[in-house]
């Protein structure tokens, strides 16, 4: 009883000092004290998933089982969200081994890049190529053209090195080394710029611009001067093989299903263990895609992915189509977002990664690179998307819209406008081959220099030239690029209006 009432009193202190109510253990026993009620677990805790029970803070059979089952249906939502990147590789590099083999086969949009090829947000305007590198059995040489934009990443779309205009070489071409995460054998001390890669799967990818409103001399000087080959033939270098793609009806888009993760799985098995660090790795691991381990996953964990897959999906589509981060908008009062959230090709802030932004990247779009993120007024590009109309409603195909360019648009080079399918991010299938509109070609100014570009169904009466075709019953997005941004876009002097419904043609 003493030791009762000395506790008693105890607990009268503590809350007079603004402590919480104090629970206490049984104080029939010597070392009884008081415990604080915020580290017991009750017998029931209502939640999201359910009632959970306890025993004394040991869950139940029951309740054992239902975490187990929503912790393996986040990791598979984590494992979908992190694994956009890499997953948009495995997609890719199938497309691109559909045209030829490793190392030394390049898919050159000749004729630019139209909708037949599903292709995550590609523009109109580029004259594209595409190569895959395989390091598995050593160095890669990659002879870069000159007057490109051209990028290396790894397996999982981080950034490895730019050649071209924003490369080491400044745009007057170069011979690239590219070495595994492994490799042990001697590098030359020159002629080369050496980069290292953290995986043995690389993609190459580069464009190049009109000349004259023409692709042609642009392609010639590609197939001129790009040659990719095994370090190990540089004294013999087999040639490069050189495939159009322009027009080829290939998918490079990942799957939103369960097949997500077959497509991780490949990654995983061909890279060396942990490429993609502990932490991703270890939510891969814990849904049971493993290095050196088979993918077969039974029949209660591949019902808990493909609802991971169905879950992950929405949220990518939400945070893509309907962003909550103020910092997205370019302008605060309009619905243009930026695609490098924060200004960093890395998303990164403070020591903190943006997962989020990060989504809204690879979701969209492919290729990753210091140039596109970075403020560099008149050289390279910079991108502005919309996904909504000056209402904040998503684009409805069988709507008429119109938007209004000011004059002066900041664009040393020249600028455009591409319309793509929500469902696949891809350039928007209509009778239209280029669903764009660029001021490189026919389009007419309005008498104060700035424009009207209009989207809908049909074209206004005498518009033609302005105008983009969409579907109805199809929604869809469209991204604004500049190509040598003027520092007017950099300091929003100079802004672009929202899309919005058109009163009339």
């Amino acid at each position: 009883m003493k030791q009762l009432a000395r506790l008693s009193r105890l607990a009268a202190a503590m809350t007079a000092m603004g402590f919480a109510s104090i629970v206490f253990a049984d104080a029939r026993y010597k070392m009884t004290t008081p415990l604080p009620p915020q580290i017991l677990t009750p017998s029931t805790v209502e939640t999201r998933i359910g009632k959970l029970e306890f025993t004394d803070g040991v869950p139940t059979p029951s309740t054992a089982q239902l975490v187990y089952d929503n912790l393996d249906f986040q990791r598979g939502v984590e494992a979908f969200l992190n694994g956009i990147p890499g997953a948009s590789l495995v997609a890719m590099r199938e497309g691109i081994r559909s045209f030829g083999a490793d190392n030394g086969t390049i898919a050159l949009a000749e004729t630019l890049t139209d909708s037949r090829t599903l292709l995550l947000t590609a523009n109109t305007e580029s004259v594209y190529f595409f190569g895959w590198l395989d390091l598995k059995n050593g160095p890669v040489v990659v002879e870069g053209p000159p007057n490109v934009l051209g990028v290396i990443d790894d397996f999982w779309f981080r950034y490895v090195a730019d050649f071209g205009n924003a490369g080491p070489d400044r745009g007057k071409g170069g011979k690239f080394l590219v070495v595994p995460p492994d490799y042990k054998g001697e590098l030359p001390t020159s002629g080369y710029f050496i980069v290292k890669s953290r995986t043995y799967g690389n993609v190459v990818v580069g464009r190049g611009f009109l000349k004259d409103g023409s692709p042609a001399p642009t392609a010639a000087n590609i197939k001129a001067h790009l040659r990719v080959y095994p370090y190990s033939q540089r004294n013999n270098p087999p040639q490069t093989h050189f495939v159009n793609s322009s027009g080829a009806p290939i998918n490079t888009i990942h799957s939103n299903d369960f097949s997500f993760y077959e497509e991780i799985n490949q990654i995983v098995q061909e890279e060396p263990a942990g490429a993609y660090g502990p932490d991703m790795t270890g939510i891969f691991r814990s849904i049971g895609i493993e290095k050196g381990k088979p993918f077969a996953p039974d029949a209660r964990m591949k019902k808990i992915l493909t609802e991971s897959v169905a879950v992950g999906n929405a949220t990518a589509r939400a945070i893509d189509f309907a962003t909550r981060d103020p910092a997205a908008r370019i302008y605060p009062d309009r619905h243009w977002n930026t695609p490098f959230i924060g200004g960093s090709y890395q998303w990164l802030a403070n020591g903190a990664r943006n997962f989020d932004a990060r989504t809204m990247f690879f979701y969209a779009a492919t290729v990753d690179t210091p140039a596109m993120a970075v403020a560099m007024p008149g050289v390279g590009s910079q991108y502005a998307s919309a996904n909504l109309d000056a209402s904040g409603r998503p684009f409805d195909g069988g709507k008429d819209y119109v938007l209004h360019v000011p004059a002066n648009v900041p664009a040393k080079d020249f600028w455009s406008i591409v319309v793509y399918d929500t469902q696949t991010r891809s350039m928007l299938q209509t009778d239209q081959q280029f669903p764009s509109v660029s001021s490189q070609k026919d389009l007419k100014a309005n008498a104060d220099g700035s424009y009207d570009v209009y989207f809908g169904p049909k074209a206004p009466a005498g518009k033609d030239s302005n105008w983009i075709q969409t579907i109805p019953g199809k929604s869809w997005f469209t991204i604004f690029r500049l190509y040598g941004p003027l520092q007017p876009w950099f300091d929003k002097t100079w802004k672009l209006e929202d899309i919005g419904e058109a009163s009339g043609k």
